[in-house]
């Protein structure tokens, strides 16, 4: 059953449900009999051993839900397999290796199906008594080996001859020392019954199948019975052992009393229910117990009573399709067979009977599904043999489970029994009147527990049980119960929170409508809301429901199920879609909504409980704004909907709950976005000015956005929209005078204190209110728009104090893209009311400016957050200005776009990158017309075709820095992405780095004949290098790639030069940026880079190796260590940089070193290797007093 934790939706598409179940045949034949085959050669080798049992179980495990379809290849497959196991010479192991592929064909297909493939002559008898007698119970390793020798003697058992036969004529000397087969067996069943592993299943099989036989039973039942009874009462749940023999015991027990016939069974039957009783098993934690001893106590039940069909019992049609068929349709309705005194007389009920029943019932409201779940089928069996009248009476207690002082479990557990109790025809039509409205409220049953609830078990059993009804009553049974079924049906299957319970409705409303064929608009419905489409329940609360509520008979129980059980909710996201699903379904019934649902919501908008007051008032809010749309569509005035009463109760809620209080505190978190949203619903509704109430609700939306950083995390952005989108419909709707101009006082006022609040020192407040002036409407914003701009620009400064403040950054840069889609743009127009000449620098300056936010703190790199909104806004008032006033796009700021989106294009993070490309691309193409001054044009276009724009994946970077790298050959791009390009490449992500790294590498091997261009190319790389001197966040990966590019041989042209100039600028570079450094990263990339360099030749080698050999004697040991290791490896990369003469002195002195010694001593190897070098001695600086 599903628990009631999230949902995880599905799309919907057949092909999310149905995967399991799309093979045609069992197609790995021919791999599976060169498998088996190869045993005899690969069970020599563990490694071989292991890939044979990996391949088989992976072959196996595909048709596990599909078992039938090995069924043609069973008996070869076992044929096989035997062979193994026969042949004298198999070892050990082999023959243990062919058990686990028997044990492994059995798991998928069912021993039941498979185990009736193995021989069973009486040939067969002794072999196998006598593998499964040389085994060790104690070995764990080779449990699948006993479990199937069990199992294969269980099947050899039934040989039609008295095992006595077997044993030839055993003398007395004999039978000292040899022991009869019958007598062998038992003992192996015994000893197995109580071991820890699987073969314990195995030996209560053999147990049902040996002691049954008529020469045992007659020989060796009792005292096997007598043994078990024995062995039970001295065991205990309460140990680990004990549960294992209890485990055993019970399993055999049940599996005789299943298998064994009743006329044997019968006199044993007292003794093991007393005995079954004093174990009292209800009391025990051990589940498989309980089931155990449920299934036990309905065996004996079985066992007393006498086995026959009720004549009472009631039948629809005949289990015979023919006999269907030929029935004519007179005959089709049955009437309840007559019930004659004479019937009962054959009934004898013994004692015993009572006793089991009500431990039944109890096991019907135990903890655990499995228990319920035999106990359901228990009683259902029971049932059956028992005269009309006590029958009755068990379906009476079983609807005792179904109080409202019983748990979740005995609901389930009733709902499982009637299921059965319907399925068999026990459940006569005569009480139905009393089930089935037990059955509705199942459900819709529901029961919170703390911050959740339970029940969603419940409602599926109660699916279970319309689906069994459908199948087990004639139409005419259930005519008067059609209606309240279909639509409690349909209210599961569109409205459950719980994605199989939906799916159940669906599953049993389809089986009402084929079976029953009596459900209005049954096909319809189907087709809309089947088990695929309620998978989604967006899907099914915002659309199934509008069109099943299209149907007269639906309407009025869905719209009420969502008024009473849906909107206090305790899970948020349900009590949301469930107004969304009123606001949608207002349209059915508008009368019935605003004369009968409104007036019921409004008192509870102002109740006590949190949930239901939180649903009451969204509820309000979008049936008051779905009325309005129907108003407006009929061009009638909202009021003609809603009677002045409702709507002055609609605008006291704000005030009802601030003067209560209910805006503080946890609750509050809830009530501030749903009382906004209801204001917001109310301006865009066209009620009229509401007086004083106005002024109420701009404080409730002032005070929400300036104490956001009170309220928990999760809850912020759902407070924040909401107050923003309530201030927009609040300002249109209420501050625009007759003229369409904004009251001077309001507008002053409201602005000036917006703007304000942009330097509060609460990063929240400051996000709250630069969404607020965003939003405004247009003329809230004229004569004040350059206010608006230069508060929010100030917003975006990074200084001292708010440096982390990115979130904050992030809103206002969202506010200015806003604003200026709001205002407009007009090349000769005011700056204080449209984008003009005089403040679009502001606004790119402001965009531009943010695109180099690189903030970290702990929660990473936050600074993406206000860079991809500074690329949004950056498209956002391009393409207006380009739409409108394109001669405000100067050159410099379309220049310093486009090169600052080709930078973010070339960085590391995957989603960022694909964000950048996709506005790079966008400005690039957008002819609307055409962004002006775009960088090398003609040169982008045939770079990125337009064909090529839309497919290519830019997140993915074997697919997006193939592309990017092509940039580095245009010189206006070239810094740009180069500069972006180094933090891949030297990044920490392995696909980024391969993929960038191999695609810069390609572009510099096409220009490596090219002096002039690699020339460029260094030169740029060098002044990215010096602008982001001591950057850590470039400087460090910048170095790495050097060390890539250097190793890779990128400026072997250069080295052809002595002491060429990259080489001397990029020596001074790299020492300038460990200078007084203690950052081990840095300083490890550094001597990779100092080692890639002494491959260019001249008077520069001579200063690269004095800085390696001043780093071997760095004060930190791990520096010392990689200095001298990668100083080695250079050495034998690079044979002509030292002497051969003095090569073998250096490699000894570096390599048998001990680097962790102490410094002077270091010195002096250091010292001797500057000698062999002839490098200058570094020499000591003393510190300065």
């Amino acid at each position: 059953m599903a628990a009631d934790g999230s949902e995880h939706e599905e799309d919907g598409s057949p092909d999310v449900i149905a995967r399991g179940n799309i093979l045609e045949s069992f197609t790995e034949g021919t791999e599976i009999r060169d498998l088996i085959g190869s045993l005899r050669v690969a069970w020599e080798e563990l490694v071989n051993r292991e890939v044979c049992i990996q391949r088989f179980v992976v072959i196996v495990d595909k048709y596990q839900e599909q078992p039938h379809l090995l069924d043609p290849h069973l008996e070869w497959m076992l044929d096989m397999l035997l062979d193994i196991i026969r042949d004298k010479t198999s070892s050990a192991v082999l023959i243990h290796l062919a058990f686990k592929f028997l044990y492994l064909i059995s798991k998928v297909r069912g021993y039941k199906t498979f185990l009736r493939l193995f021989p069973h002559e009486v040939v067969d008898v002794h072999p196998v008594l006598e593998m499964i007698s040389a085994q060790n119970p104690s070995d764990h390793e080779t449990w699948e080996t006993r479990y199937m020798l069990l199992l294969w003697l269980s099947m050899t058992c039934l040989i039609p001859f008295d095992l006595s036969r077997l044993d030839g004529n055993l003398s007395s000397e004999a039978s000292e020392t040899r022991r009869s087969t019958m007598d062998q067996i038992l003992e192996i069943a015994k000893s197995y019954l109580v071991v820890s592993d699987k073969a314990r299943d195995a030996a209560a099989v053999l147990v049902s199948k040996f002691v049954t036989r008529p020469d045992v039973k007659q020989k060796r039942m009792a005292d096997f019975l007598n043994w078990c009874l024995s062995t039970l009462s001295k065991a205990t749940y309460l140990t680990m052992e004990g549960t294992v023999t209890m485990d055993g015991m019970l399993q055999a027990l049940a599996q005789l009393f299943k298998h064994g016939k009743r006329e044997d069974c019968l006199p044993h039957a007292s003794a093991v229910l007393s005995a079954l009783d004093s174990c009292r098993l209800s009391d025990s934690n051990q589940t498989i117990l309980r089931k155990l001893g449920t299934k036990l106590v309905q065996r004996l039940g079985l066992t007393f009573l006498k086995t026959k069909v009720a004549k009472w019992r009631y039948q629809r049609g005949s289990r015979c399709l023919a006999a269907n068929l030929l029935q004519s349709p007179s005959d089709t309705q049955a009437p309840e067979p007559s019930h004659s005194p004479e019937e009962d007389e054959e009934y004898d009920i013994p004692e015993e009977i009572e006793n089991i029943v009500e431990q039944l019932l109890v096991g019907l409201k135990d903890k655990d599904t499995i228990v319920r779940w035999s106990a359901a089928k228990g009683i259902g069996r029971l049932t059956g043999r028992l005269p009309k009248e006590l029958a009755d009476d068990v379906v009476g207690s079983v609807l005792d489970c179904f109080s409202f002082q019983e748990t979740n479990n005995a609901w389930h557990g009733g709902c499982l029994a009637l299921a059965e109790l319907g399925r068999r025809g026990l459940l006569l039509p005569s009480r139905l009147p009393d089930v089935v409205p037990v059955i509705l409220k199942a459900l819709i049953y529901d029961e919170k527990r703390g911050a959740c609830s339970v029940g969603s078990n419940v409602r599926d059993a109660a699916c279970y049980v319309c689906w069994a009804f459908a199948r087990a009553y004639e139409p005419l049974e259930m005519k008067s119960f059609v209606n309240p079924i279909a639509s409690a049906l349909v209210v599961a299957a569109v409205f459950d929170r719980d994605i199989n319970c939906r799916r159940a409705a669906s599953a049993a409303f389809q089986e009402n409508v084929g079976r029953q064929g009596t459900f209005p608009h049954g096909i319809d419905i189907l087709t809309a809301a089947d088990y695929f489409s309620v998978g989604n329940q967006a899907n099914c609360y915002l659309n199934i429901s509008v069109f099943v509520a299209g149907f007269a008979e639906y309407t009025k129980p869905m719209i009420d199920h969502l008024a009473e059980m849906k909107i206090n909710h305790w899970d948020s996201v349900i009590r949301e879609l469930s107004t969304k699903a009123l606001h949608n379904l207002t349209p059915t019934a508008p009368d019935y909504i605003r004369k009968d649902v409104l007036p019921r919501l409004l008192p509870l908008a102002t109740g006590s409980d949190l949930h239901t007051r939180h649903g009451a008032i969204l509820a309000c809010a979008e049936i008051t704004h779905a009325l309005y749309k129907m108003a407006s569509k009929s061009n009638r005035p909202v009021s003609d909907y809603l009677d002045s009463e409702i709507l002055c109760e609609l605008i006291a809620i704000n005030q009802k709950l601030q003067e209560r209080q209910l805006f503080r505190g946890l609750g509050g978190e809830l009530m501030r976005p749903a009382v906004c949203c209801l204001i917001e619903k109310l301006s865009l509704s066209g009620i009229g000015h509401p007086g004083q109430a106005v002024a109420g609700w701009q404080s409730l939306i002032n005070d929400s956005l300036k104490n956001l950083h009170l309220v928990s995390s999760s809850s912020r952005p759902r407070i924040k929209e909401a107050a923003v989108s309530a201030l927009s419909a609040l300002c249109d709707a209420f501050y625009r005078n007759p003229a369409g101009d904004a009251d001077p006082a309001v507008q002053g006022d409201l602005v000036t204190l917006y703007v304000a609040e942009l330097q509060s020192a609460e990063e929240m407040t400051r996000c709250g209110f630069s969404l607020a002036l965003g939003a405004l409407p247009r003329f809230m914003l004229r004569f004040k728009l350059q206010q608006v701009l230069e508060g929010l620009r100030n917003v975006t400064l990074i200084t001292g104090r708010d440096v982390r403040f990115a979130e904050s950054r992030r809103d206002a840069l969202k506010a200015i893209a806003r604003v200026c889609q709001t205002v407009g743009a007009k090349a000769d127009g005011c700056q204080t009311e449209v984008l003009c000449a005089e403040n679009v620098p502001l606004v790119y300056n402001t965009l531009l400016g943010c695109m180099n936010d690189y903030t970290t703190d702990s929660r990473g790199d936050v600074g993406t957050w206000v860079r991809e909104a500074a690329m949004a806004g950056l498209m956002d008032v391009t393409m207006l200005l380009a739409r409108s006033e394109p001669g405000l796009i100067t050159e410099d700021f379309c220049r310093r776009m486009m090169c600052s989106l080709s930078q973010q294009s070339a960085e590391k993070i995957d989603r960022f990158r694909a964000h950048a490309a996709s506005v790079f691309l966008g400005l690039l193409y957008f002819d609307k017309p055409s962004v002006p001054h775009i960088p090398h044009r003609e040169d982008l276009e045939r770079l990125f075709p337009r064909s090529q724009a839309d497919s290519l994946n830019w997140g993915a970077p074997s697919q997006a820095f193939p592309q990017i790298t092509q940039l580095l050959g245009l010189p206006t791009y070239r810094y740009y992405v180069l500069t972006g390009l180094a933090v891949s490449v030297g990044g920490l992500t392995e696909s980024t780095v391969r993929y960038s790294a191999q695609s810069l590498f390609d572009y510099l091997r096409l220009i490596q004949s090219d002096a002039e261009s690699l020339d460029s190319f260094s030169k740029t790389l060098l002044q990215v290098f010096r602008d982001n001197q001591h950057n850590d966040r470039v400087s460090v990966p910048l170095m790495k790639m050097l060390d890539q590019m250097l190793a890779n041989g990128c400026f072997d042209l250069f080295t052809l030069e002595e002491n060429h100039p990259f080489a001397e600028r990029l020596l001074l570079l790299t020492k300038e940026e460990i200078r007084k450094t203690k950052d081990v990263q840095k300083l490890r990339s550094s001597v990779a880079v100092f080692c890639g360099l002494v491959q260019f030749p001249g008077e520069i080698r001579k200063k690269i190796l004095f800085q390696l050999l001043l780093l071997v004697c760095h004060p930190f040991p791990i520096i010392r260590k990689t200095t001298a290791s990668q100083v080695y490896e250079m050495l034998l990369t690079y044979d002509d940089v030292i002497g051969p003469e003095i090569l073998d002195d250096v490699m000894a002195v570096l390599s048998d070193t001990n680097w962790d010694a102490d410094l002077p001593s270091l010195r002096e190897k250091r010292n001797y290797l500057c000698d062999l070098m002839n490098v200058p001695k570094p020499t000591l600086v003393a510190k300065g007093p």
